[in-house]
């Protein structure tokens, strides 16, 4: 995995933020814990009743199975009483057994700093994604967003984000396209982590080199999750459920008027843990992508199974 010269500015950044934590933590004089390490290993299968690159507005309406594959490490550490930092580093892969070419393995790099105020938390991530396709280069993004979050009474808890992304796409320059977007979550703790919904709010504009693939959403979403004891074992489970509306500014070939995509999709998640540190996770979707552009207009099913393994 090569870093352009476009992340330099990202990785200074991150690394000039570093740089006053450990400043800060060389002149506190009271001890503080040990950095946090954490890591994660997956195997799974997938079938996908339609694959796609949702990136290229391509689906190819023909269905396949893949092995999925997956690693993670991260470090989270206190500097003081009132800031953290956390850095990960994640790797997927996907191997199809019919569209190979279309393998997919994805790396993510994080950082996040955070500062715990009095009635608020404030927190700012960065992230960088590099995605291949076949092993050649494919995707790139940037990703940055300043956070406020905080408990607006005993049960409730809130969210709000700005959130800023640079994305570019081999051999496909016109879709290469910034974006500006505002995320807004509400929890409700019903039995604190046992059981909780969460309702979502995304604004998002993106701008993109071509103009007829510019475009301005609003999406919701709504998701139950809830802990259940069997005997001696806690399952996970997790119902969601998630809409967008996108309405693009240019003019799109073939169409009389303005194109209009409306995207819902719903998914559970059942994980049962096998151990202290393996579990097995069981998930289900279904996506009705709405479009009057022929592309961008299909429907998608995906069920899974994996294994985890954490310490």
């Amino acid at each position: 995995m090569q870093l352009r010269r476009s992340a330099l500015p990202w990785m200074a950044a991150l690394g000039a933020s570093l740089g006053a934590l450990h400043a800060h933590a060389e002149a506190s004089d009271k001890p503080l814990p040990p950095p946090r390490y954490s890591a994660q290993l997956s195997v799974g299968v997938e079938y996908d009743s339609n694959v796609t690159i949702d990136e290229l507005e391509a689906n190819s309406k023909q269905d396949d199975h893949a092995l999925v594959l997956g690693a993670k490490v991260g470090v989270k550490k206190q500097v003081s009483k009132a800031i953290d930092f956390g850095l990960s580093y994640d790797l997927n892969q996907t191997a199809y057994e019919e569209f190979n070419r279309l393998d997919r393995q994805t790396h993510i790099l994080g950082g996040n700093l955070g500062y715990k105020m009095e009635s608020v938390d404030t927190g700012l991530s960065f992230y960088y994604v590099n995605s291949l396709l076949d092993g050649e280069g494919f995707l790139e993004l940037y990703r940055v967003s300043p956070s406020v979050t905080g408990f607006i009474s005993r049960r409730w808890y809130a969210r709000g984000a700005w959130v800023y992304a640079d994305k570019r796409i081999d051999n496909s320059a016109e879709r290469n396209a910034d974006t500006h977007g505002l995320e807004l979550d509400l929890y409700f703790f019903q039995r604190g982590l046992r059981s909780y919904f969460n309702a979502g709010y995304r604004y998002k504009q993106e701008d993109a080199t071509l103009e007829r693939l510019d475009y301005r959403a609003h999406a919701a979403k709504l998701r139950y999750i809830r802990r259940i004891d069997i005997g001696s074992l806690q399952l996970k489970s997790e119902l969601s459920f998630r809409y967008e509306d996108r309405e693009y500014d240019g003019l799109t070939p073939g169409l009389d008027g303005p194109r209009d995509d409306k995207r819902q999709r719903w998914q559970v998640d059942v994980e049962i843990p096998t151990g202290k540190r393996g579990s097995v996770q069981l998930y289900a979707s279904y996506g009705d992508y709405e479009s009057n552009f022929a592309a961008t207009d299909y429907r998608q099913g995906i069920a899974g199974a994996r294994y985890l393994w954490r310490w």
